[in-house]
């Protein structure tokens, strides 16, 4: 199974009313997997306890700067438990990260790496999407700190 030839509709309203209905429809329809446009922390955190999605895509997308002592990657341990227990996946999208400049790339990377950790310790899945190659896709993942068993189970998601 190849990450691009997944087709996958996605839900990138603001509005968590709308975003709960599109995800309604969604499953009405039989569409799976869902996935959800992470926004701020507000509405991250609702839309995850209402659950019924498959995806939560790019947290670290929607987060503030760094500043000295602390990366604010928008995730922390709280959404990962909840995540955990409705069983929501983190997406990380490989496209969308290779075409930022370096400077982008390396905020957006250290966010991820922080990310991946969280989910490391509350056993949050992560997702992996538009990949080309397997191997490169799990080796990626586990330089930024995945384990071999998360790198493992985010390529091969079942939904």
């Amino acid at each position: 199974m190849k990450g691009d030839l997944i087709i996958i509709n996605m839900i990138s309203t603001q509005n968590i009313e709308q975003a709960k209905n599109l995800i309604k429809k969604e499953i009405q329809q039989k569409i799976k997997p869902i996935m959800v446009q992470a926004q701020n922390d507000d509405f991250n955190r609702k839309i995850l306890e209402y659950g019924k999605f498959n995806i939560l895509l790019s947290p670290e997308k929607q987060a503030k700067e760094r500043s000295l002592r602390q990366i604010d990657s928008g995730f922390n341990h709280v959404l990962a438990n909840i995540a955990t227990k409705n069983n929501i996946a983190i997406g990380i999208e490989i496209k969308e990260i290779s075409e930022l400049s370096k400077e982008n790339k390396a905020r957006r990377l250290e966010k991820i790496i922080q990310n991946i950790k969280i989910c490391r310790k509350s056993k949050t899945k992560i997702a992996l999407l538009n990949y080309k190659d397997k191997k490169d896709a799990a080796s990626f993942l586990i330089s930024l700190g995945a384990s071999t068993q998360q790198a493992k189970d985010a390529l091969s998601l079942d939904f």
